[in-house]
């Protein structure tokens, strides 16, 4: 590395970076039901704080998106895109969901891996760049937005924003530091079934909903099996899975409604439409009509799969960031979960990667969540150098 980089290095404060993690997970954000304001306003207030561009942008009552920038405004740049949001609290827990407590050199509490130790990375990565003196070529943006939990409200209205673009985009969701280049993508479908309703004691009277949205499931069990012929060599299968059923009013009635949520884990070759007539096709076999059922789907939300060639420069960088920041050199690989990267992939042809401190399988979403210190350290090293390296720096 040049004498430039490793005072890069150098700019980046450990305690800076615990203490803002810990204040992020202390500021809950849950969602549902949908309540980033009050992190939203702790980055903000750091942001500006630490000499970055910032603005908060509402995009819905009580959710603003924020965005804190450095370098020129007038070409694209590199963005990195992260969410406030977490997935509530839950129970379980042992230690304090909203504590932010360190202890054996992890900080534990709901969201510290997915995905605010991510934030925390990536702000103090930002502050490291212009303390240090960095001139920056082209724009470096922090994009923290709402709603990746649930239905992609906060990237959307990033795509929709006048003159948005980027050369590339780094999205710190927690991979344990691996440079991930492929992402199943999700959506959800609903199905409706209508019956009619009659006494329990006469049900041939009646038009059961739940006996016909228990053939849905059978037949969706059936089509999620029917998936795994087809792999994709880093990202595996795509899947079924029968999430919610809900129907009835009481036991002694005949249920006249019924409405089933599915998941539908996606391939870079699909999309929320292909997977919505996929579930149309199978149900309109069944022929619930024959037996005086009504059914209707809906297609409720979908984040975009997405996949990026391995020799592309900002995957080559993201490597050699990452070794040059002094964490554990491992191959590219595919990430069997979500995340808003697709979006940007699909609707505005910035290519991504997905690289970020926590583990999402062992840690994402479980009672004592938590992140390990030196994960996160590395990370704000790793996109300090990368976000150097692509945006074209001037040593002073």
């Amino acid at each position: 590395m040049r004498a430039a980089e490793t005072a890069l290095l150098d700019a980046i404060d450990r305690r800076e970076l615990t203490e803002l993690l810990q204040e992020l997970v202390r500021c809950p954000s849950p969602n549902p039901p949908g309540s980033e304001e009050p992190v939203a306003r702790l980055l903000a207030e750091t942001c500006r704080g630490l000499g970055l561009r910032t603005e908060v942008e509402e995009v819905a009552p009580g959710r603003p998106n924020v965005y804190a920038s450095l370098g020129p405004e007038d070409v694209p740049g590199l963005v990195v895109l992260v969410h406030t949001d977490t997935v509530p609290a839950g129970e379980g827990w042992t230690r304090p969901p909203l504590g932010g407590v360190v202890e054996d050199g992890r900080v534990f509490g709901r969201g510290a891996a997915d995905m605010k130790a991510g934030i925390a990375a990536s702000v103090i990565a930002m502050a490291a760049l212009q303390r240090s003196g960095f001139a920056v070529a082209r724009p470096v943006t922090l994009a923290a937005v709402v709603d990746e939990e649930e239905t992609g409200l906060g990237v959307r209205a990033l795509l929709e924003r006048p003159g948005f673009g980027a050369l590339g985009a780094i999205v710190p969701e927690p991979t344990g530091l691996q440079t991930i280049i492929a992402c199943r993508g999700n959506c959800y479908v609903a199905i409706e079934v209508a019956g009619r309703s009659a006494h329990a004691g006469s049900p041939e009277a009646g038009r059961n909903a739940i006996y016909g949205a228990a053939r849905v499931v059978e037949a969706i069990r059936r089509a999620h099996e029917e998936l795994a012929s087809r792999r994709h060599p880093l990202l595996g299968r795509a899947t079924w899975s029968v999430g919610t059923i809900r129907g009835g009013t009481g036991t002694a009635m005949v249920p006249d409604r019924c409405r089933i949520a599915v998941d539908r884990r996606l391939l870079p070759d699909e999309t929320g439409e292909d997977a919505h007539a996929q579930l149309d096709e199978l149900v309109g076999a069944l022929d619930l009509g024959a037996e005086s059922l009504g059914v209707r789907t809906e297609l409720l939300m979908e984040i975009p799969s997405f996949e990026l060639d391995r020799g592309h420069e900002l995957v080559r960088t993201a490597l050699a960031a990452s070794a040059d920041a002094g964490a554990p050199e491992r191959p590219v690989a595919g990430w069997s979960a979500a995340c808003d990267g697709g979006y940007l992939m699909r609707h505005a042809g910035i290519p991504a990667v997905v690289l970020g401190p926590g583990d999402v399988v062992g840690q994402a979403h479980r009672p004592d969540e938590s992140v390990p210190l030196d994960e996160v350290e590395l990370a704000a090293r790793t996109y300090a150098l990368s976000a150097a390296r692509l945006a074209g720096h001037v040593t002073p």
